[in-house]
């Protein structure tokens, strides 16, 4: 799975959730959105969880077929995908057009991820000071509800050696 990191003085305080807790948050903050939690929509974000690296609606799809023993098409798993995003169960990495399961759900921060070139692993990490510049930016440029999502690419530890 993802890892998640809190790096330099403004950062959050989490505890991450995995397993069966970590889909039962996600089901109460969907249900609390409003939305219903199905079982298409249940096997989506445990696929997401359990994922070593971010997941394209492709790979989602083709891992629920197997596991559904039917074709999915991967434009049900994009609206799920962007369900998630918009109710804070999930993370888009823009630059790989892929998707993380937020191992905090119902927690809106904005969102730091560094994202290794070689294995394509991302880990999470929460600056507020840093975001909080972005935000402030984005406002003073005219901007409103201003969510910053940051993306820096590199080698992790285990790719760079």
């Amino acid at each position: 799975m993802h890892a998640y990191v809190g790096l330099m003085a403004g950062h959050h305080h989490h505890s991450e959730i995995s397993g069966d807790g970590l889909v039962d948050a996600a089901r109460a903050v969907l249900t609390n959105a409003g939305e219903q939690w199905t079982d298409m929509r249940a096997d989506v974000f445990r696929a997401l969880a359990t994922a070593e690296k971010p997941a394209s609606a492709y790979d989602v799809a083709e891992q629920l077929s197997a596991l559904r023993g039917k074709r999915v098409a991967a434009n049900s798993v994009y609206r799920i995908l962007d369900l998630f995003v918009r109710t804070n169960l999930a993370n888009r990495i823009e630059s790989a057009n892929a998707y993380l399961a937020n191992v905090h759900p119902g927690c809106r921060h904005d969102c730091i991820f560094l994202i290794c070139d070689k294995c394509g692993q991302a880990i999470h990490v929460d600056d507020d000071g840093l975001t909080g510049a972005l935000r402030k930016a984005g406002q003073q440029a005219g901007f409103a509800d201003v969510r910053p999502v940051v993306e820096l690419r590199g080698l992790c530890n285990a790719c760079a050696v």
